[in-house]
């Protein structure tokens, strides 16, 4: 894959610092009693379920041992995330007692999601540093809110996003590290999507993701955020960011061919499920602040066998 931005470089840097990190680590031994894993990993799958339909309809299409380490992933994200999110008391240090637990061979037996996450990170072989970074890419939510630059704005999606999609990898399979700069890109363009879809919602609690040169440049400011209010201006800044964000769907897509068989349906779905919100904003008129695009359950059912189709042509 031919790198065509300084930003691609740039997160490219940051995921091999991980994995050159991993290489110089000692395995550790897997030691977890069974009947509590399969505890730790039976509430990941709820937490899944009750949290993301779209993941965990693409997860489900995994064999049995993946989809679980798969859902484990999903619960360790979303438990990052919700720490951040939850905005009470201290969460910072809620955080950091998190990553302390998250990030150990051995967790307390009383934290389901940190000892399924440890057993499925270890029986992978994915990167601590990856962990590390998606928590220090939500962390960032505490300090920063605004973003000047869409090169600025790679480096919040890589954190919160690509690290996902390259600790997916490990689960998965694949075929080196060519695959890499692929999952960057995927990991981006899907965060790039929750930006657009969630405009409205982020702003009532305080947070602009959109890059502020690309706002000025279209005639916007946060007062046009703040009123919520569909305008010429505003459907020609949304068409702009949909069309790149496509455009990195696009871009990323080769690199499902470099996953082992067994995943690319999944990756496949859940890419494409994503992307099918574009549409939905589309259909939408851009009304991103008082309507959430996504796309319904028939919707998605329907997109399935052309995802498989294109899955195993590749």
């Amino acid at each position: 894959m031919q790198l065509q931005h300084a930003w691609e470089h740039n997160l490219l840097d940051l995921a091999t610092e991980a994995l050159h990190l991993h290489d110089e680590q000692p395995k550790a031994a897997l030691t977890f009693e069974e009947t509590l894993l399969e505890n730790a990993y039976g509430y990941c799958e709820s937490v899944t379920a009750v949290n993301s339909r779209s993941f965990h309809l693409a997860s489900g299409l995994l064999p049995a041992d993946k989809r679980r380490a798969a859902r484990a992933l999903y619960a360790f994200c979303r438990t990052s995330d919700d720490i951040v999110d939850r905005m009470e008391g201290d969460e910072s240090a809620r955080l950091a007692q998190w990553r302390m637990r998250a990030t150990r061979e051995h967790p307390p037996a009383d934290d389901l999601v940190a000892v399924a996450w440890a057993d499925a990170r270890l029986r992978y072989g994915i990167p601590l540093r990856y962990a590390e970074q998606l928590i220090e890419g939500v962390a960032r939510d505490f300090d920063q809110t605004r973003y000047a630059t869409f090169d600025d704005l790679t480096e919040y999606c890589y954190g919160v996003a690509s690290t996902v999609g390259l600790m997916s990898m490990h689960i998965i399979g694949f075929s080196g590290p060519e695959a890499i700069p692929y999952a960057i890109k995927l990991g981006v363009a899907l965060q790039m999507t929750n930006i657009l879809r969630d405009v409205g919602a982020d702003w009532r609690i305080g947070r602009v993701y959109l890059p502020q040169d690309e706002l000025a440049a279209h005639g916007l400011s946060e007062d046009d955020l703040a009123a919520g209010v569909v305008t010429e201006r505003w459907r020609s800044f949304m068409r702009f960011q949909v069309e790149r964000n496509r455009r990195l769907y696009a871009e990323a897509m080769p690199g499902i061919r470099m996953l082992n068989r067994d995943g690319r349906f999944a990756i496949g779905a859940a890419a494409d499920l994503y992307r099918g919100i574009l549409s939905a904003i589309e259909a939408n008129d851009y009304d991103v602040f008082s309507r959430r695009a996504y796309v319904g359950k028939w919707g998605k059912v329907r997109m399935l066998p052309g995802i498989w189709w294109r899955s195993r042509q590749s």
